[in-house]
């Protein structure tokens, strides 16, 4: 989720093998090339996996959404059978023709899909992806470490919180934070309005103590920071080790993200890809990644199998509507523009 977009390409992270399989001829009945974000999934479930399938799991990570796209492009939607990525990316690899479409036929359990996280803006009609996880934009604070009830994005910008503030490092999040403030949408496509959230977050800036996308829970938890903006799997982490964290859930609106999977359009092996796909929807098996990953269940059978201690983390509010969510979604290149020149001014403000 994990997450949602970086401003810019990195370099590809080195590939990491899984469950004991080197090669393409690994397992009796193949390989499952599997390509996402590092630590995904817990081992036993890729060792469940392949004990009962017989198809080893050659785990490949990326490190940006940007950087999974341009590989998957370089290889004309071949090498890999599954991938895992965002939302918005996904978008652009289905109009890019790198996407196949799925045989839902091929996988039993497709039914415990929540329909909460289907019929989104980069599969409308469900016919490429199947979800794996989602996340909203979370604030959290230490209440013994601020002087302020938060309740919302604007409260951030109280001047008690001067150098008190971590944010995560995704700048259509943070830049869509301010246009939240201002009353507009995340993905305005008018410069002007942009421009308007560049200005208010130029007087956020005072209050930024640092700005980092990787493990950002553990700032707040050593108390280097009071409050801070917060992936779902971060937020988790944070409140199972302090329970006296408080969450907010922006009163402006809340922004939501879902990881999906996908099989590319050449896939080496796409029996695999279903075959896993079907596994991990297996209620008990889903309940044992979203524990591991820390991000909103999207399987909705597996809800009664998350142990207790989890539950309130890991699938949504009852009393968050649903329709009070809005996703961030690719925009123009003129806007795409201006959002990066935007959190380029932000940055520099805040060193």
């Amino acid at each position: 989720m994990k997450k949602f977009a970086a401003a810019v390409l990195a370099a590809l992270l080195l590939v990491s093998t899984l469950a004991g399989c080197s090669g393409a001829s690994g397992g009796e009945n193949g390989e499952l090339v599997l390509y996402t974000w590092e630590g995904m999934f817990p081992q036993e479930v890729l060792d469940g996996f392949t004990e009962e399938t017989g198809i080893a799991v050659n785990y490949t990570n990326f490190d940006t959404d940007e950087t999974m796209l341009a590989r998957l492009e370089a290889a004309k939607g071949g090498d890999y059978d599954l991938v895992i990525a965002d939302d918005y990316i996904i978008e652009t690899a289905i109009a890019a023709g790198l996407v196949q479409e799925l045989d839902t036929s091929k996988l039993e359990n497709y039914g415990s899909i929540n329909p909460v996280y289907q019929g989104q803006f980069y599969d409308p009609e469900n016919k490429y992806t199947v979800p794996y996880g989602a996340g909203v934009q979370t604030i959290v604070y230490n209440p013994e470490a601020v002087d302020v009830e938060i309740q919302g994005y604007a409260d951030l910008w109280d001047a008690s919180l001067e150098d008190n503030l971590g944010v995560i490092g995704s700048f259509r999040v943070i830049n869509g934070m301010a246009l939240k403030v201002l009353g507009e949408s995340y993905n305005t496509e008018d410069v002007a309005t942009i421009e308007a959230a560049g200005d208010k977050l130029l007087e956020l800036a005072p209050n930024i103590r640092l700005i980092k996308d990787s493990n950002t829970q553990d700032d707040l938890l050593s108390g280097e920071v009071g409050a801070a903006v917060l992936y779902t799997s971060q937020a988790t982490q944070a409140k199972m080790a302090n329970p006296d964290l408080e969450v907010v859930f922006p009163e402006e609106g809340i922004g939501f993200g879902v990881m999906a999977q996908f099989i590319p359009a050449n896939a080496p092996n796409a029996d695999a890809a279903y075959a896993f796909m079907d596994y991990i929807l297996r209620p008990e098996v889903s309940a044992q990644c979203f524990e591991y990953i820390g991000y909103y269940c999207t399987n909705l059978d597996a809800e009664e199998y998350i142990s207790e201690e989890y539950r309130d983390f890991l699938t949504l509010p009852e009393d968050i509507d649903a329709s009070s969510m809005e996703m961030i979604e690719n925009v123009s290149a003129e806007a795409l523009e201006a959002h990066n020149r935007v959190w380029t001014e932000f940055q520099a403000a805040c060193e």
